[in-house]
């Protein structure tokens, strides 16, 4: 057989050519007549795979190689991120593009007390293959489940007709309902305390201490006192940035997307407030990819904002998520808003130290700052002067599930779910009674109406293995059963680990294999659980075995 000997030289030559993809010269003049001017930095790579994402339905091969070609980043750069979050649809040369609508159905523990699986079920049958049925994890309007996003116009209560009346109607775009827009806003005194803090008649020490003295704690679920954040950031050195975290992905959490659709400049003066007050030089808002809506309502409030702006403003940047449970996350939303996959980063070093682009970054949850103005306004007493049972505060409970008045319910922070249920939601639905609650969330825990006067707040649900989070109260009632919601949360657990770490990753979906099972081995998941807790790198894994262990805890007539 006859070898042919390349030379050295001539090989490098033929290596160079060989090496990555070429770049179609179509794909390229796409790409960049959907970016025009805009910059081509490494944190706009999310925000411009959403560009192409809008435009064909799809990310194909030749697009990803094209944009990474004109951001001048590696081919594995764009695909690793590209892949990782769930709203991009990669399509290989030679596969078919998905359908031109895909109908999202949520499948989280709300929406599937409500009949979301018999959607799933028959919703492909009646619309047929030219549109594609998928489920969803929590699309954060569980007040209004079962849930049916279709395209990006959400669909509440839906049925099945419901959403085929959609889908032929092409009605594929959110509407977003009437709410106070920045003149009505401005006519009310909004941004008035904003002015006298930049004239200098107030000072940012006195604002702080006002915050600090209502008590108010972060409201996105760690509880972190508001105040004392903006004393530990502004200590450090210049520049100093603010991540706001509007990625509200928490399976029974709606709060901050009700108050959005309503008042959107509240927040964002309490932003600006907050970000005066820590020496702030400039803001980014990051918004969950599922409230497009909100996204609308925010990218036209904040350009009246900026055309007629009632002083100094600092630069305000509005950052899209793509699908990510873990960005609620605050390291992992760091890294995202950087434009890169939303990996949680190993602490110490604090966000406050080193956080958005390796600065000190002060970062809140959008409930927190919406109430900013109205503390520092009414005064530190006025907040802390609610609360019941020995606890001081407001909170804004989503409640959703086995009540006849779901939603966002505002209430003294301390008041006890069977109050909250009868004083608030008007009660059980009719022929249902309680049997159980989620007081926080998928992660926060299950337990049973028995224990339903315990005070709803941080710090007193601990010493019974749960934690009140973002508030969001899940009702069961004895048609539901604590078994299948706990195998309800460890299936979202599963498919949002980011993966990063081993027992995150294999621990849910280990997890999850154990509770398929018709007996539940206990003495394996108490000890798989524990493993989670103790070495898990953030708080999904850690808090992931929670409600099964609840369950085994308080529920042992399920698992007998």
């Amino acid at each position: 057989m006859n070898q042919v000997i390349i030379p050295i030289k001539d090989e490098r030559k033929l290596r160079s050519k060989l090496k990555g993809r070429p770049v179609d010269p179509a794909a390229l003049a796409e790409v960049q007549a959907l970016l025009r001017n805009e910059p081509r930095r490494r944190d706009l790579l999310i925000e411009h795979l959403h560009k192409i994402q809008d435009r064909y339905g799809h990310l194909s091969d030749a697009h990803l190689v094209a944009l990474a070609a004109e951001m001048k980043l590696a081919m594995t750069e764009v695909y690793e991120v590209a892949s990782f979050y769930h709203h991009f649809d990669i399509v290989k040369d030679g596969a078919a593009a998905p359908a031109a609508i895909t109908v999202r159905v949520c499948d989280s523990l709300s929406c599937e007390m409500a009949g979301a699986r018999q959607l799933l079920e028959k919703l492909p049958r009646i619309l047929g293959n030219e549109v594609r049925v998928i489920p969803a994890p929590c699309v954060g309007r569980c007040e209004a489940a079962p849930v049916v996003v279709v395209g990006q116009n959400p669909l509440p209560h839906a049925t099945a007709e419901g959403v085929a009346k959609l889908v032929a109607a092409k009605a594929v775009k959110h509407r977003p309902a009437k709410y106070i827009d920045y003149r009505e806003y401005r006519k009310q005194g909004g941004y008035g305390m904003l002015q006298e803090c930049l004239a200098g008649k107030r000072d940012y020490q006195q604002l702080t201490k006002v915050m600090e003295d209502s008590g108010l704690r972060g409201l996105g679920g760690a509880g972190f006192p508001a105040g004392r954040k903006w004393k530990i950031v502004r200590a450090e050195p210049e520049p100093r940035l603010l991540a706001v975290n509007i990625d509200e992905g928490e399976p029974g959490t709606f709060k901050d997307r009700y108050y959005l659709e309503r008042d959107p400049h509240r927040f964002l003066e309490g932003m600006l407030l907050a970000a005066w007050a820590a020496g702030i030089s400039e803001v980014y808002v990051y918004l969950r990819d599922e409230y497009a809506g909100c996204r609308t309502i925010l990218e036209k409030e904040i350009a009246a904002l900026r055309a007629d702006p009632p002083c100094a403003l600092p630069p305000i940047h509005l950052r899209r998520g793509a699908g990510a449970y873990i960005c609620g996350e605050e390291s992992a939303m760091i890294e995202s808003i950087e434009g890169k996959r939303g990996m949680p980063r190993l602490r110490p070093p604090y966000v406050a130290q080193v956080g958005l682009f390796g600065r000190p970054t002060l970062e809140h949850n959008m409930e927190t700052l919406y109430w900013v103005r109205e503390i520092v306004e009414k005064g530190a007493a006025w907040f802390a002067g609610h609360g019941r049972h020995g606890r001081k505060g407001l909170r804004s409970f989503s409640v959703s599930g086995r009540v006849s008045k779901p939603g966002v319910h505002l209430a003294p922070a301390g008041i006890t779910v069977r109050e909250l249920v009868g004083e608030y939601c008007g009660g059980m639905l009719a022929g249902h009674k309680f049997y159980g609650y989620l007081p926080g969330g998928a992660s926060g825990g299950i337990l049973p109406a028995s224990m339903g006067d315990i005070p709803l707040d941080f710090d007193t649900l601990q010493p019974h293995g749960c934690f009140i989070g973002s508030a969001a109260i899940v009702i069961l009632s004895d048609k539901d059963r604590a078994t299948d919601a706990a195998r309800n949360l460890m299936k979202f657990f599963s498919e949002e680990s980011c993966g990063q770490c081993t027992p995150c990753r294999v621990g849910t979906a280990k997890a999850l294999a154990l509770l398929d099972e018709p007996k539940w081995n206990q003495a394996l998941l108490a000890e798989l659980s524990q493993v989670m807790i103790d070495a898990s790198i953030c708080g999904l894994g850690q808090a992931a075995p929670n409600p099964v262990l609840c369950v085994m805890k308080h529920f042992p007539q399920e698992i007998a």
